[in-house]
């Protein structure tokens, strides 16, 4: 059974429009040159694109080959610079808002807007898109969560490290104070003794004292 005719029409979808023209204008300037190859003709080929960006191909030199295309069908040479200035500027104006629209009508898409126009097949390129970016998206985060999980860790060992020189120097000063407590309350055990002592002393002295004055008035 063989093939229906495929009707040819304008493409809608801005992205698919522009898809589309890079593949087939890609094709024709392979085939113009592979005719100027295999046949040995002068071949010559522009292309506009909606924007109007020139695409070119010539076989020999271009200003030639349009000269005796001129030449052939009787056309005037054009050698006005500023129309050619104008024309460059207005081609470099209609790209640039061509590229604008390109771009919108992808970024809708992205968020799921403007999907009717799509085909199958556009909606799987766009599924396949949505998941790399999301996959990438997920990556990204997994590295930052996984270096921000170190640095709390580097942290947490840090303070650790803090707190036990602290707890070692709250130790020690504990420490000297316990021993000039133990070295003060010695100190006033042995003025106590010494006291003591002297008191004791007195006391016996003067029992001495005591017996000598009996003994002599007897």
């Amino acid at each position: 059974m063989g093939r229906g005719k495929v009707e040819l029409k304008r493409i809608e979808n801005p992205a698919s429009r522009q898809v589309t023209f890079s593949k087939r204008r890609n094709g024709l300037l392979k085939k113009a040159f592979e005719l100027s190859i295999l046949c040995d003709a002068e071949v010559a080929l522009l292309i506009f694109s909606h924007s109007g960006k020139v695409y070119q191909f010539a076989s020999h030199d271009m200003d030639r080959t349009i000269s005796r295309y001129r030449n052939e069908v009787g056309l005037p040479e054009s050698n006005n610079p500023r129309c050619r200035t104008m024309e460059f500027w207005r081609s470099e104006i209609e790209e640039l808002k061509r590229t604008i629209d390109t771009l919108e009508a992808r970024n809708k898409h992205l968020v799921g807007e403007d999907l009717s126009m799509l085909s199958v097949k556009e909606l799987k390129k766009l599924e396949r898109q949505l998941k790399t970016g999301v996959e990438r998206i997920r990556s990204k985060k997994r590295r930052f969560v996984s270096e921000h999980v170190n640095l709390l860790k580097k942290r947490h060992r840090a303070l650790q490290e803090e707190n036990t020189r602290l707890q070692k120097i709250l130790h020690e000063l504990h420490e000297i104070d316990v021993s000039s407590r133990i070295s003060g309350a010695d100190a006033c055990d042995a003025f106590q003794r010494a006291k003591k002592a002297t008191v004791v002393t007195n006391l016996e002295s003067g029992d001495e004292s005591n017996q000598r004055q009996l003994v002599s008035k007897n």
